[in-house]
């Protein structure tokens, strides 16, 4: 039976809560964008970032605890637990990857490091607007097309990576080369895990509608 047939009202917990994780990753790389704007207070920005990154940890536990709980759900457990681990993995690479700029003390942020926030910040929108296409599954042609565009930045964080890589190892300083090639890396992961979340709209889409 598709989901359109028979949401019931304990069904509302976990589009809630999807919803919720999809409103941190927006805030997440929200902050992003804004600590590469203006690259000052780091630490506190950071501490900003670690209290975006426990409350998606939250969520996450909340979703597996109901998910134990629950006999029914509105989607497949499977599809939950992937959708809910997804959006825990976008936050938790934002998060480590902002924690690399205090790690390695970096001291001005370059223009690959702001490519990348606002790829991220672009994905985490269409992430927002597909999470809230689930609750009916009424526009599916919308879901789709936030896969296809969240595919689209993924592989512009691709370029980015590349490009970044290429400038970088111009470069004579093997410390400088370490710490930003870990952070461009970080921040290259938190666009695969964008795409880990669109993979999962795409398995309900197929399955639902």
């Amino acid at each position: 039976m598709g989901l359109k047939s028979w949401v019931v009202p304990q069904d509302k917990f976990f589009f809630e809560l999807f919803e919720e994780q999809a409103e941190i990753v927006c805030e997440a790389a929200d902050l992003l964008v804004n600590i590469f704007a203006d690259y000052t207070n780091i630490q506190e920005k950071y501490r900003q970032m670690k209290d975006l990154e426990h409350r998606g940890d939250a969520m996450a536990h909340r979703a597996y605890d109901e998910l134990n709980r629950t006999f029914i759900t509105p989607i497949e457990p499977e599809e939950i637990s992937r959708l809910v681990t997804a959006l825990d993995d976008v936050i938790d690479y934002i998060d480590s990857g902002t924690n690399m700029l205090l790690i390695y003390e970096i001291e001005k942020p370059d223009s690959f490091m702001v490519e990348f926030a606002s790829v991220i910040r672009q994905a985490a929108e269409e992430i927002r607007t597909g999470v809230a296409g689930l609750r009916t599954l009424n526009d599916p042609e919308t879901i789709k097309g936030c896969c296809i565009e969240i595919n689209r930045l993924e592989n512009q964080g691709d370029d980015i990576l590349s490009n970044a890589l290429r400038s970088l190892f111009k470069t004579k300083d093997p410390v400088e080369i370490i710490k930003f090639k870990d952070i461009y890396e970080h921040f290259e992961i938190a666009t695969d895990k964008c795409e880990d979340v669109a993979d999962v709209f795409a398995a309900i889409l197929i399955r639902h509608t």
